[in-house]
């Protein structure tokens, strides 16, 4: 959306260069990468093992398990156009606690128009607080569309004391309500489908595919191009101004690459420094989550076309000082080989998904070699924090509750995972989670936006990488802290925040 904002300044000539494939048009468009849902295994087959539109990292999650796959979207759109199209926003404190924190201009009532500016809703059209001449398109599933399942979830969270929410992405709601989705008619609105659309034609904005950026050509304290890689060649490109948004892995390894970083860090994997910025790759955040799975009733039919994902549950843990720093969300289809980014297996049941917001830990990236080819090494540092372990226990429970309530009677024959066994006591539920747990795909926070003053910070309030003169990042790795929701949708308001920045709009 970058690109497409600023290249709508005639004057301005943008080059957007992207690792991955392009399709100009849908028509173009690979189903996996088109369709959000609608065919047995779609999203895994875009997001999974062996995608040709995943970076397919890996990382550290917990000492009690192998390294976890990482996906992030290899393909132009970025991982907006292979995720799962869950449309929220994160809540007011989020972003009052950025301008707080020294980023002026992030407030709230900063960004809600950018907000505005991102979606159409269909649902609540142009309200104070939703836009209905975005490029994205938001909606939510009407009750009479829910499935049995998602419906006994949504009963047995109201019967249980939870508020009816008709809109999660209202900035004082709380409670279980129909969660906002970018795919209509189930297309993946992605930034890709959406945005870039309306800047094709221009003459000023041209597209280049298959082009991996080694590193930022820096010189004298200013960024004056990238060393670029495209059908085996070198090429160095030269710019006025250099813009990050590969994301927040990718951004802190092209950075560090470039010798923009922690100093030993950098000399450690014989990258010369450039410059020594030691907040580079560090405050990993991201969601932790664990999924639950039952198995379905003989009788209940389980629809590879439906959609998987219509309700949520936002929440706060109890004790907790952090309003809905919890998220829970039914997932209606889970196939004998459990793991929901396998594209082979046959259905068995439906699960709930506990997702942890504003996680007490953090992890890190840091450089494996200075081979561009050479995949960062990512520590996610999963519950280190008793505050993290304590809340999703809690979270645990609470679906296993769930799924005894009389709306599963008639869907759910049999616990599968976790067992009776393992929520016996804390210490089997913490091994249990601990064995289990995985991303909510959320990684930020690595590239983190605050004043110079703050030692951990890597750009400032307009996104400009401090102490390197034309280079900016804007994407979800410049979140001081990753917001409770989703981070698709508040990744766009950071695109478009930072291009009326850049145009000096604000």
């Amino acid at each position: 959306m970058l690109a497409t904002r600023l290249s709508e300044d005639p004057d301005r000539s943008v080059l957007l260069l992207e690792a991955g494939p392009d399709y100009p048009d849908l028509e173009q468009l690979p189903d996996e990468i088109k369709y959000g849902y609608g065919e047995q295994n779609i999203w895994a087959k875009a997001f999974g093992y062996d995608s040709p539109y995943n970076w397919e990292y890996e990382a550290r999650a917990t000492d009690d398990l192998p390294a976890i796959m990482i996906p992030r979207g290899k393909v132009v759109g970025g991982s907006s156009a292979v995720n799962a199209q869950i449309f929220l926003r994160g809540i007011p404190e989020d972003f009052d606690s950025w301008a707080a924190a020294g980023n002026e201009g992030w407030a709230f009532e900063d960004v809600l128009p950018y907000f505005k500016a991102v979606e159409s809703d269909r649902d609540y059209g142009e309200t104070d607080v939703h836009g209905a001449s975005g490029p994205i398109i938001a909606r939510r599933w009407p009750e009479e569309e829910w499935l049995a399942d998602e419906l006994a979830f949504y009963t047995a969270a109201r019967e249980s004391g939870f508020p009816h929410s008709p809109d999660l992405n209202d900035p004082g709601s709380t409670g279980v309500g129909p969660m906002p989705m970018n795919n209509p008619g189930r297309i993946r609105y992605s930034t890709a489908v959406g945005y870039l659309p309306q800047a094709r034609h221009r003459l000023n904005f041209t597209i280049r595919a298959n082009c991996h950026v080694h590193r930022v050509l820096i010189s004298d304290g200013r960024a004056h191009g990238v060393l670029v890689e495209s059908g085996g060649e070198l090429f160095e490109v030269q710019a006025e101004e250099v813009i990050l948004s590969a994301g927040s892995i990718g951004s802190p390894h092209i950075l560090q690459l470039s010798g923009v970083g922690p100093a030993d860090e950098l000399a450690a994997a014989g990258v010369s420094v450039v410059h020594d910025l030691p907040g580079v790759g560090r405050n990993l955040r991201d969601h932790p989550q664990v999924q639950l799975d039952w198995l379905a009733r003989p009788g209940h039919r389980l629809d590879p076309l439906s959609p998987t994902m219509q309700v949520g549950l936002q929440y706060t843990a109890s004790g907790s000082s952090l309003r809905n720093d919890m998220f829970i969300h039914a997932f209606s289809y889970v196939t004998d080989r459990s793991f929901y980014l396998s594209t082979t297996g046959k259905p068995i049941g439906m699960g709930m998904i506990v997702a942890l917001y504003l996680a007490e830990g953090s992890g890190h990236l840091q450089l494996r070699s200075a081979n561009p080819h050479d995949k960062p090494l990512l520590d996610y540092n999963y519950l280190v924090e008793e505050s993290d372990r304590r809340r999703l226990r809690e979270g645990v429970r609470l679906c296993a509750r769930f799924g005894e309530w009389d709306s599963y009677a008639e869907v759910i024959e049999s616990p599968l995972n976790p067992t009776g066994a393992d929520l016996v006591s804390d210490g089997s539920l913490d091994a249990w989670i601990s064995g289990n747990i995985r991303t909510s795909h959320h990684v930020s926070s690595t590239c983190k936006m605050g004043p110079s003053s703050d030692p951990g910070a890597v750009v400032d309030h307009t996104g400009s990488v401090h102490g390197i003169a034309g280079l900016r990042v804007a994407d979800a790795s410049i979140m001081p802290d990753c917001v409770r929701a989703n981070t698709n949708l508040s990744t766009m308001m950071i695109g478009e925040r930072i291009a009326a920045i850049i145009r000096g709009e604000s």
